[in-house]
């Protein structure tokens, strides 16, 4: 008799965190600051951390956004050359089953979206989807940055996604 207390204790402690675990997975905590460096997983699910000295090194590219009506420049680097990095080959080498390849961007909050490789290789397409780290001549503001993806000519923002943690390639063949 003198365990019951503490069993029903046990158990609204109980209670009480798995409502809290449960309100946690369905409205995950934004990170105001995501860390550095970019997490890339290949196909062989070997992970590299690429971070902005790394990345720096790249070819930039500067082009206009439009985004929610308002007009800016952004800067970056391609997304292809990051892969790159992490041994993710495109060009002639980019055809058959590799054809049925994908990346999944994820966001320190958990929002993800996905890219056909194809339409990152650039002797596919003239597409640009870039790593931003730029907007307007500054770093992009702490909310969106310090890694944006962003997708030059998509007429919807769906697959911009802000905040950038992880990029893993993945593939549909079986």
């Amino acid at each position: 008799m003198q365990n019951r207390p503490i069993q029903l204790l046990l158990a609204i402690v109980f209670c009480h965190v798995a409502s809290f675990t449960l309100h946690a997975q369905q409205h995950p905590k934004v990170t105001t600051v995501g860390p550095e460096t970019v997490v890339v997983q290949g196909l062989d699910g070997k992970k590299i951390s690429i971070g902005k000295a790394e990345i720096a090194k790249l070819k930039r590219v500067t082009a206009k956004a439009i985004d929610h009506g308002e007009e800016y420049m952004v800067e970056g680097v391609a997304l292809s050359d990051v892969l790159a990095l992490a041994g993710i080959e495109f060009g002639e080498k980019f055809r058959g089953k590799r054809l049925l390849e994908y990346l999944v961007v994820e966001a320190a909050d958990g929002y993800q979206a996905l890219y056909a490789l194809a339409e990152l290789d650039p002797m596919i397409t003239d597409k640009v989807v870039l790593l931003s780290d730029m907007r307007d001549g500054k770093p992009h503001p702490k909310e969106h940055g310090p890694w944006r993806i962003i997708a030059i000519g998509e007429k919807r923002q769906a697959r911009w996604v802000r905040q950038v943690s992880s990029l893993k390639v993945m593939t549909a063949a079986k």
